[in-house]
């Protein structure tokens, strides 16, 4: 649900349980108010355990020594050597 839902039910919640008084007859809406801001703490709280929980540090590992073969920079063909040429191409001015 994440923070911004769980505290829209909160307050809307609140709204509804403490400032509304409006009769509906079947509907108790102090109770609805009541329901939402209980689903807004709890969505609270799980969002919080779950963004606790992946910002945990993790030991790195050893670090291994790497062994870097030597590569020509240039390839050679039939002993040519082949050069390699880029274009890059840049955005022009806004038209």
């Amino acid at each position: 649900m994440g923070i911004g839902g769980s505290i829209f039910l909160i307050a809307l919640g609140a709204i509804l349980a403490f400032a509304v008084e409006a009769d509906m007859g079947w509907l108790n809406l102090s109770v609805v108010g009541w329901v939402l801001m209980l689903a807004g703490v709890a969505g609270l709280l799980t969002t919080l355990y779950f963004w606790n929980s992946r910002r945990r540090v993790v030991a790195a590992p050893v670090r291994e020594e790497r062994v870097v073969a030597a590569d020509r920079v240039v390839p050679v063909q039939d002993d040519r050597v082949v050069q390699e040429y880029r274009e890059v191409r840049r955005p022009g001015p806004p038209a």
